[in-house]
């Protein structure tokens, strides 16, 4: 099977992440935090290491880095833990249902409202767009970071400026970004940072990261044992304490390690610039075929994640996927969690089939996906 899914989660994963999780499993069994007992003081030494791999990457304090469950419980901490009742809060048109269903979950039960800014083409567009939704309530702009549908880049540097500028907190959601391009929470004025460990990162599947950036207080979405002041009855108000309840996952965490070990050994500008040119090479290539549609208008270096939406003739996307399926290729298609951007794009009723590769991905197979292409597209049923 030819891999091109890899934006939902990659695939393969390094070697070096399947031999973390071995080690996870056969030489770090203890329960980090639980006991003084040698075996799970090395199971933290090690995640702590992991901790601060990942502090180093993002350039944040090593105390500020939890792990969680995915990106999505990763959004809900950062969601609802900053949001009180009657704050406002802003999203973008793009945002995944893990963005927009926990603010709709606090707008419901009558606690927040909120309003969606359109995104546009023109990056100073989409900025006055948010900036003429900030009300005297808003307590907040949450936006992904690139579209999980089409691979929109979205400009978080002037993002996070205007939310310094209205002293507002700044939750960006990194699920298509963390791993390809770089990210300084410093540099672009990233208060809350939500990515998952299994996507570019090259971690597995169940393990997410939040960094915080002069966050001092977050409300908590889940309270349990922290291994830490367990003679309070009250969830410790430190961090990352705070916010990890619960035995970790030692596992995912390890493999999140050896995932960014992975990354720069080789240099993080090499994985996009891999990845890019794959795009690029498929993006002329259906731009060429007169019954493919494309939904990004100019597909530009550094300007979009490694993501190519497309649909043939007026068929949904569903079954353009099925086929390709039978033809050996995995592709998702559907609205990917994502109906507002669909509703944006006009594609709800249909979908959009995306195209996602990765570091391992190879020229021939993305020559293979394109001829496959051009046979469908030939195919006068569809």
């Amino acid at each position: 099977m030819l891999y091109f899914d890899n934006a939902a989660t990659t695939f393969p994963k390094p070697q070096s992440v399947i031999n973390a999780v071995n080690s996870a499993l056969i030489n770090y069994g203890g329960n980090p935090g639980r006991a003084g007992h040698n075996m799970a003081m090395r199971v933290s030494e090690k995640i702590f290491s992991v901790r601060r791999t990942v502090a180093k990457f993002f350039n944040a304090d090593v105390e500020n880095v939890t792990f969680t469950q995915n990106c999505t419980m990763s959004l809900n901490i950062a969601i609802k833990g900053i949001l009180n009742d009657g704050d406002h809060i802003l999203c973008s048109c793009l945002e995944h249902n893990s963005v927009i269903r926990p603010i709709v979950k606090l707008y419901n039960d009558g606690k927040i409202t909120y309003d969606i800014a359109t995104v546009y083409e023109n990056d100073i567009d989409t900025i006055n767009s948010f900036k003429l939704l900030i009300k005297e309530n808003t307590k907040a702009i949450v936006c992904t970071h690139a579209s999980n549908v089409t691979g929109h880049k979205m400009p978080i540097k002037q993002l996070g400026k205007l939310c310094k500028d209205y002293g507002l907190i700044f939750i960006v959601d990194a699920a298509q970004t963390a791993g390809v391009f770089p990210i300084d929470i410093q540099e672009n004025n990233i208060n809350i940072l939500c990515m998952p460990g299994h996507k570019s990162l090259y971690g597995i599947t169940g393990s997410g990261i939040i960094v915080l950036n002069h966050i001092n207080k977050i409300n908590t979405i889940l309270e349990g044992g922290t291994g830490s002041v367990s003679v309070e009855l009250s969830q410790p108000d430190f961090f990352p304490d705070r916010l990890e309840s619960g035995t970790s996952n030692t596992a995912g965490i390890l493999s999140i390690g050896a995932g960014i070990d992975f990354i720069n050994q080789i240099g993080l500008e090499k994985f996009y610039s891999h990845e890019y040119k794959l795009c690029d090479y498929v993006y002329n290539k259906l731009s060429k075929i007169e019954n493919v549609k494309l939904y990004t208008k100019n597909y530009q270096l550094k300007q979009n994640a490694p993501i190519i939406a497309f649909n043939i003739g007026a068929e949904n996307s569903d079954k353009i996927v099925g086929i390709l399926n039978n033809m050996n290729c995995a592709l998702r298609g559907g609205l990917h969690c994502s109906p507002l951007a669909h509703e944006y794009y006009g594609t709800i009723n249909t979908g959009m089939a995306r195209f996602s590769p990765s570091i391992f991905t190879r020229e021939q197979e993305v020559e293979q996906f394109v001829k496959n292409i051009q046979i469908i597209s030939k195919n006068k049923s569809i």
